[in-house]
Order: structure tokens, then C-alpha cells, then sequence
């Protein structure tokens, strides 16, 4: 089933990921499934200028730790505004997140919660930036 971002009229979608079982202080890792809508792009996480918006994943504190992140290679694109390539993702992606269980994590379920930040994007405008609510449902087990 899909979140939808209403505020920019549904342009960019997530799967919830499977959830994801743990053992304490065990390293593990979950991808972000994203859908962009044709047409729309978001910047990369390393946008080509200091002035565009990056897309960013944040996760608040829990029994998992957020330990690195896997974006996809972006894309160098060419638009109308801008007289340089922008780094850009477009269609589908993910986002992969390194985690960290917590030595003494509680063994049982808990629900991971999370912002992704992000600037949708046409040919001809940009829509204004979007902070999205994520979550991840997480099994700690002994």
C-alpha cells in the first residue's frame, strides 16, 4: 500500500518496507521503496548547486540507530532553468538505511518513525519542499 504526499498532489509515493528483525546490537539494513510521478524529478542528495534543496532521510531515536545511508547513483539532467546538469532521481528508487540495534534493545515489536525532505520539480517550476512521514515496523529478537 502506498503513503501518499498530498500536499504536492501525490508526486511522490513510498512503500512501507517489510519489517525489519533485529537482534541487539546487531547491524542491519532496510530500503525506502519511492515512486516519483512522470514527469517530476527531487534533487539528489548532493544537488550540483548549494541553493537547490537535497533530498534527506532522517530517522528519530529508537531501538535502531541509524548508521549510514545508500542513496542510488543520480542522474545528471538538463533542464530549461538552469544552465548547468542538475543531480537529480527520477521514476523509482530507494533509499537504503544502515542501521545499528541498540545493545540493550527491548527484545519485542516497535515502530521506527522518520522525515524524508525533499523538492518536487517539473520542466518549468518547482513545487515547494515537502517533509514526508515515514515509518518502519521493527522486531527486536533475542
Amino acid at each position: 500500500m502506498w503513503a501518499q504526499a498530498f500536499a504536492q498532489g501525490n508526486v511522490l509515493n513510498y512503500t512501507p518496507p517489510r519489517k525489519l528483525v533485529a537482534k541487539p546490537g546487531a547491524a542491519v539494513e532496510s530500503a525506502l521503496p519511492l515512486e516519483l510521478r512522470s514527469g517530476y524529478h527531487v534533487n539528489s542528495n548532493t544537488p550540483s548547486d548549494d541553493y537547490l534543496i537535497p533530498l534527506r532521510l532522517t530517522w528519530d531515536p529508537g531501538p535502531l540507530t541509524a548508521a549510514g545511508f545508500l542513496f542510488p547513483q543520480p542522474r545528471m539532467e538538463k533542464y530549461s532553468f538552469s544552465e548547468k546538469p542538475l543531480s537529480v532521481f527520477n521514476g523509482e528508487f530507494q533509499i537504503v538505511t544502515h542501521f545499528k540495534a541498540a545493545p540493550n534493545a527491548a527484545p519485542g515489536p516497535a515502530t521506527m518513525t522518520g522525515k524524508l525532505r525533499y523538492q518536487a520539480c517539473n520542466n518549468s517550476m518547482c513545487l515547494p519542499p515537502k517533509t514526508l512521514d515515514v515509518s518502519l515496523q521493527v522486531e527486536i529478537v533475542k
